[in-house]
């Protein structure tokens, strides 16, 4: 695998830059393409972990590899859809993708399966043939997915339209969708159905934006079942491609990847102007534009000097929208190959049974609790280099969601050195997850040859994420109707990217990124990469 970027230590970098990105996430990666392809700036990357990619990175253990965040991502498998030919864009076509097979996700209500085939027609007469009684319900959902998905587009033209434009007419461009984000999943559900099974098949994917039905807004609901409608694709020759990709296109306008580089301080005028980073160690770089990738409570609450922040109503207003939950994942290697164990390739979405809700509440709870959902993925599988990179191996991932409460008292421990008590607490969920994985897809018996756990303090190590969440803010009907969440900041010149701007995932942060990029070049971006690499 190349390794993105350069390190700090060993890399000089020049007094000054067009832009400063912080965070090589996959929207600071988006934003510093655009601003270098589009824009001819000189961007300058900093990560602060080794790695760059953010949760597009992979790690490596003796013959194994796995991604920590690129799953699966929907609208990949046609040029002409607006998530691959972002991607077409970012990278100049490098990317290449391996589409899914045709049942993608695989959901289990107790002991029943139900396939989400590739396609919404379909998707539509697999779900009428599980539920024939309930078909006007099922058409009725996806025609509010569909509508509301489409209402979304023109929600966050107004976060990437000059100011002054979007103070007059902002309000009608969010409107429409706002009468769906404003609404719970389960509210809106509950208007087309009183079908429990149904309504908990249809939210079967509540993990990819991480709130159960009761909590999450419908609006994020709808973004997520559109974009996986299509099916879904993964890119070839693993996650570590999509920085890598992307990294070539910042490069090539002399902007620069910089690993290991902890920025201490964004640096602020007495006009709230930003003019560049103060780095750990003392060092100031200047810039004509500084974009956060961290998240905006990161930003605002660690970045940025408290005497800019205290008089900021943005920063009181954070607290309104708490984070997202956390995730604990299990990867695992196998000995033998995919075709011979046939392990499978449907991602598997396992609910004891409809009440998503009261199981992840029980969770949260009590984590001794049985698990409020697994999701298990076949990484190895999605990869069609993956037997060539490493020959007769595989890997599986086991993911759930939790609360970070479970484990508070070892927040302030370091990596790697957390003790005891915190290792048998790994070993004990660990075991839980294995167990479970050998009842759901019994050919990994015997075969399992290396696992490790990965806990919401992963998270908050590598990503800085203070309470492990996996999705930064969490997607509630209450942080869709905050006006004042998006790229622009009160702080001129300073301006966020990645998901907090726009949604979640791969594809929420990559658009935040466009639209963070929106506003430096005062350009529509959306428009720019809707048209690919034509």
């Amino acid at each position: 695998m190349k390794q993105v970027g350069v390190s700090y230590k060993q890399h000089k970098l020049d007094e000054k830059y067009d832009c400063i990105v912080i965070g090589s996430g996959i929207g600071g990666l988006t934003v510093a393409a655009l601003l270098s392809r589009h824009g001819n700036k000189k961007v300058l990357v900093l990560e602060k972990h080794s790695v760059a990619g953010g949760c597009t990175h992979v790690f490596h253990r003796t013959d194994y590899e796995w991604d920590v965040g690129v799953h699966y991502i929907g609208r990949t498998g046609d040029p002409t859809m607006e998530v691959r030919a972002a991607f077409d864009y970012l990278t100049h076509g490098e990317l290449q993708w391996s589409k899914m097979p045709d049942i993608y996700d695989r959901v289990f209500i107790g002991s029943q399966a139900f396939d989400f085939p590739a396609g919404t027609e379909r998707f539509r007469q697999q779900m009428r043939a599980y539920f024939p009684s309930e078909t006007r319900a099922i058409d009725k959902y996806i025609r509010a997915v569909n509508t509301a998905a489409k209402l979304s587009n023109l929600y966050f033209a107004e976060k990437a339209i000059p100011s002054p434009i979007a103070s007059c007419i902002g309000g009608l461009l969010r409107y429409g969708f706002l009468r769906y984000a404003k609404k719970t999943t389960a509210q809106t559900i509950t208007e087309f159905t009183s079908n429990p099974e149904l309504a908990a098949v249809l939210t079967g994917q509540w993990g990819d934006y991480g709130l159960p039905p009761g909590r999450s807004s419908f609006g994020m609901h709808s973004m997520v079942a559109h974009h996986y409608f299509e099916g879904a694709g993964y890119p070839v020759g693993g996650a570590s491609k999509i920085a890598e990709s992307i990294a070539a296109t910042i490069e090539k306008s002399g902007g620069c990847i910089v690993r290991s580089a902890h920025v201490e301080e964004i640096l602020v005028d007495q006009n709230k102007k930003a003019f560049g980073v103060k780095m750990k160690g003392g060092q100031e770089i200047r810039a004509e534009n500084v974009i956060s990738d961290t998240g905006a409570v990161n930003t605002y609450n660690n970045l940025l000097p408290s005497e800019v922040t205290h008089s900021l109503p943005e920063k009181n207003l954070l607290s309104s929208i708490p984070p997202s939950f956390c995730h604990i994942s299990l990867y695992v290697g196998l000995k033998n190959t995919p075709e011979t164990a046939k392990y499978g390739d449907s991602n598997l979405w396992i609910y004891p049974d409809h009440n998503h809700d009261l199981n992840f509440e029980r969770f949260c709870e009590n984590i001794e609790a049985p698990f409020p959902f697994l999701y298990i993925s076949f990484p190895s599988s999605k990869d069609p280099t993956f037997l060539s990179r490493y020959p007769g191996r595989s890997t599986i991932e086991v993911l759930t969601l939790t609360s970070f409460d479970h484990f508070e008292k070892w927040k302030d421990s370091r990596w790697q050195h957390r003790g005891e008590e915190y290792e048998a607490f790994k070993n004990r969920l660990s075991t839980r997850l294995l167990e479970a994985l050998e009842r759901y897809v019994p050919a990994v018996k015997g075969n399992i040859d290396y696992w490790e756990l990965s806990t919401p303090l992963s998270t908050k190590h590598f990503a800085n994420y203070s309470s492990g969440e996996i999705y930064g803010l969490a997607h509630t009907p209450e942080r869709f109707n905050a006006r004042w969440l998006g790229a622009r900041t009160p702080v001129k010149n300073l301006l966020l990217t990645g998901q907090d701007v726009a949604g979640c995932g791969i594809a929420g942060a990559l658009f935040g990124g466009v639209i963070a990029a929106s506003n430096i070049l005062q350009k529509d971006m959306m428009a720019v990469v809707a048209r690919g690499n034509q």
